[in-house]
């Protein structure tokens, strides 16, 4: 009997197949920016070989050449697949609730939070592994280039879209879970100098407005809207919208899942 071929990764992967295509007709419309259409997404075979290639120009120094940057980060991806999933996943994220998101192929080669993201989760596998310094010089070229600070010990879930991403902060002990949705100068941080688990916990499904900050060991429940500037400071019960300063619970959420919606409008959901 005869056996039938084994399917390639490209038939397997329709985000990358997507993000080439795109690259290609971005070539033929723009042929002046083929040297970074052929770089950065078209002499690559897989998502994860493109995102060690980026990311390595972006953050390379001196003292980090980007060549052991890409090293790194071919390893790790080679070590967890949860982080090529996890990029594919914040892709399709920011395509599906950013309006300003009409290609796979922006977040990749444009927007800086979904990079930002990536390279944090570079760090978090070093962090993982006891490659503390590495991680921390990681962290340290992510804030310099892109204004986002996430410390390699912060647990992020997938599916995550960070719009603008412009002075983002999340703590060491913050954990973020999947398909959350935030807006730019969002902080997940502490209450002063307390030591420990001292950072917010975030559930699934949650949608942080621009300028909040959410602070100490609390408890952000699934599927909750937290409104643009508020300062939450307590446990926030799943499916509630909470806004102001401190926040306080100003009715429903409104919908199943607000970070799918991205609806930051309040109607008296009470």
């Amino acid at each position: 009997m005869v056996q039938s071929p084994k399917p390639s990764l490209r038939a397997l992967d329709p985000v990358w197949e997507r993000i080439r295509r795109e690259a290609e007709t971005a070539l033929a419309a723009e042929p002046l920016l083929g040297g970074m259409f052929h770089a950065s997404v078209l002499h690559h075979k897989t998502l994860e070989q493109a995102l060690a290639f980026r990311l390595s120009q972006k953050l390379s120094t001196a003292e980090l050449s980007e060549q052991i940057l890409r090293e790194i980060m071919d390893a790790a991806h080679a070590d967890d697949p949860f982080l090529g999933e996890a990029a594919r996943a914040d892709i399709v994220a920011t395509f599906e609730r950013d309006p300003a998101c009409n290609r796979f192929l922006k977040p990749l080669l444009y927007f800086k939070g979904f990079q930002a993201v990536q390279a944090y989760r570079i760090s978090h596998w070093l962090c993982q592994k006891g490659r503390t310094d590495f991680a921390s010089l990681i962290q340290m070229r992510v804030s310099e280039c892109f204004g986002v600070d996430i410390h390699p010990g912060a647990r992020i879930g997938k599916g995550i879209m960070i719009d603008h991403a412009h002075s983002i902060v999340i703590g060491e002990t913050a954990v973020v879970g999947d398909n959350v949705s935030m807006l730019h100068s969002v902080t997940l941080g502490g209450t002063g100098k307390e030591d420990g688990d001292r950072h917010p916990k975030i559930g699934n499904g949650v949608l942080i407005g621009a300028g909040a900050k959410v602070l100490g060991n609390i408890r952000v429940g699934d599927c909750a809207r937290i409104a643009a500037g508020s300062v939450v400071l307590e446990d926030v019960p799943p499916r509630k919208t909470v806004a102001g300063v401190p926040a306080r619970i100003v009715g429903e959420a409104g919908c199943a899942q607000p970070s799918l919606t991205m609806d930051q409008l309040f109607r008296g959901e009470i």
